[in-house]
């Protein structure tokens, strides 16, 4: 224990029953030791209907009001492989969903002391009973044990299994007793196929309605299915029914398509696993749940895609094409043609995309041997390319002589100077959707505005970060008026410039990762700024208010472009997509 710290009083957590008030006790000595002299692993042990579930509960309820007894994740392991339960574990963690191996090394290297807590290790698995996955002791195996080798990190694990977790070197606090079910107790899960899908309404066409289905209904049909005579055709005609993927219990699909025996319809194994880390994150929404799943089979599976489409539509974003085959290093919006999108792939091609379909529109001559990371578009035909080298290449057509002047310039203004300082080495370019402007950013987190129409001999510049800039971007809200620079920095801040003033003096956002494209366009709701995050997370600002919405990212994101119309493009190595933002409902409660 801390020495000179006080012991969290008891009093201080909501009441416990007298005859728990020891193990509670036992239970919050034991986490309030942060200095090391009581075990890392905490195990709270008894039969079914002794109260352990309770008692963790009682303890979570409290532990927050308390630094040396905070709880910085909870994941309940009922139904739960070593995959589902690391990517709910990496998500409450802040890390994003990550596979066991790189959650492992993720928590290595992070500094943190660390206290979780896994109610109902002794419920974990899913899938077909024959496979590892649908064993308790795979997970224990697999993550519990790896975790708890981790020297910061503390656990305190509910099992009803006194042999799944060794008590050996562990705190032990055993409830003992038995709390039996009433006569003639059933759970949903000894519930038998049929009988919970009579359970199940119908719609008026007589198919299931699994929008309506119970809850329990919905988390245990299809293990159900797997033990029914004849399982083959129960899990057939659950996988084929669209309605029961929006709203069947994901973890036990992820779990059941992860067995490459089981025959699933068209490419459903191959696009579950693509949307499978975010439909697993708890989203209980319909809609919600059929846009992941949309966006997932767009360009993948178009018969099943056009079965979630209507759904997905309701829905305040929803894929509009998808291009797999298409991996991206940079993107552009055209300044003008706003159905006119430049992507340059990783070998430095360029090429113009439509908008609305994902389909080639032509070709742009490109500079040899270049690695693009990002690009700022003065025309459908001249632009900047900034080489992963820090290099600024301009790009332009041989009968342009204006283009060649303006951005020749503006590549000569940044080689000099990088020539002079190493902190004007530039790492960030972006430019403008709507007007023929780009933002230059470099190592020493100075940002530097350049009209690509011509007209400036030196560009507008100030230091905005303290880190070198990541990702930058601007938007022109008026013909007349200042720009608005948004840049992102190594330091996970984004922050705002508005070039009439001086740079805000707080971020826009401050995050312990890396943002890894940034875009901003003037909508009809206002100025709306785009940051994907490296913890597979998308956030929207709506600028004038503040509010910020995140939208969850299936792809590596590592470029972005944003249309006043909410058309939102992303890309990376994993290809081109495109969704569309409902702008009117996109900040709503």
């Amino acid at each position: 224990m801390t020495v000179g710290a006080a012991a969290p009083d008891i009093a201080s957590w909501p009441p416990l029953d007298e005859g728990k008030r020891a193990f509670g006790q036992q239970l919050l000595d034991w986490a309030a030791d942060d200095g090391g002299a009581r075990p890392r692993l905490c195990l709270v042990r008894g039969p079914e209907g002794s109260g352990k579930s309770h008692l963790l509960a009682w303890f979570l309820a409290g532990a927050a009001g308390h630094p040396r007894t905070t709880v910085h994740a909870t994941v309940p392991a009922e139904g739960l492989t070593a995959q589902t339960f690391a990517w709910e574990l990496g998500r409450q963690l802040g890390y994003g969903p990550l596979s066991p191996a790189r959650l492992l090394d993720r928590l290595n290297r992070d500094q943190r002391p660390l206290l979780l807590l896994v109610p109902d290790a002794h419920r974990a698995g899913a899938g077909p009973a024959d496979l590892p996955a649908a064993d308790p002791a795979t997970l224990v195996a697999d993550l519990l044990e790896p975790l708890l080798s981790l020297p910061r990190l503390r656990a305190a694990v509910e099992t009803a299994d006194a042999g799944l977790l060794p008590a050996d070197g562990a705190e032990t606090i055993d409830l003992g007793g038995h709390a039996a079910a009433p006569p003639g107790h059933r759970s949903p899960g000894d519930a038998g196929f049929e009988e919970l899908l009579a359970a199940v309404p119908r719609t008026p066409e007589g198919r299931p309605d699994w929008s309506r289905a119970p809850g329990p209904v919905r988390r245990h049909i299809l293990d159900a299915a797997l033990r029914a005579h004849g399982p083959e055709a129960a899990v057939r005609g659950l996988l084929a029914d669209p309605g029961f993927l929006v709203h069947g219990s994901a973890t036990a699909l992820t779990a059941l398509l992860a067995d490459e025996r089981v025959p699933a319809p068209g490419s459903l194994r191959q696009v579950w696993r693509r949307a499978a880390p975010e439909l697993t994150a708890h989203h209980t929404d319909g809609a919600g749940r059929a846009a992941l799943l949309h966006a997932a089979a767009v360009g993948t599976d178009p018969v099943l895609a056009e079965f979630l489409r209507p759904l997905a539509q309701r829905h305040w974003w929803n894929a509009v094409w998808a291009r797999p085959d298409l991996p991206v290093a940079a993107l552009a919006l055209v300044p003008g043609e706003e159905r006119r999108l430049v992507a340059a792939d990783a070998t430095g091609r360029l090429r113009t995309y439509d908008l609305d379909t994902g389909a080639p529109a032509g070709a742009i001559g490109s500079p040899p041997a270049v690695r693009p990371g990002s690009v700022a578009a003065r025309d459908a035909r001249s632009l900047l390319l900034l080489d992963q080298t820090g290099t600024l290449l301009p790009v332009w057509p041989e009968d342009d002589a204006a283009a060649e002047a303006v951005l020749g310039h503006i590549a000569e203004h940044h080689g000099a100077a990088a020539l002079t300082a190493v902190d004007c080495e530039v790492t960030a370019l972006g430019g403008d959707p709507g007007s023929p402007y780009a933002v230059v950013g470099d190592r020493g987190g100075s940002l530097h505005l350049w009209s690509l129409g011509g007209g400036q001999d030196a560009p507008h510049s100030c230091r905005v970060h303290e880190q070198p800039v990541r990702a930058a971007t601007c938007l022109r809200v008026a013909p007349d008026g200042p720009a608005l620079v948004f840049s992102a920095a190594l330091d996970g801040s984004v922050r705002l410039w508005a070039t009439s003033a001086e740079p805000m003096p707080v971020p826009v956002e401050q995050r312990p990762y890396l943002a890894t494209a940034l875009a901003a366009a003037g909508t009809p709701a206002g100025p709306v700024l785009a940051v994907a995050w490296s913890d597979a997370e998308l956030h929207l600002w709506h600028v004038p208010s503040g509010r910020m919405r995140a939208l969850p990212l299936l792809h590596a994101c590592h470029a972005l472009a944003l249309t006043s119309l909410g058309v939102l493009v992303l890309g990376g190595p994993d290809g081109l997509y495109a969704v569309r933002l409902r702008l009117d409902t996109l900040w709503e409660a």
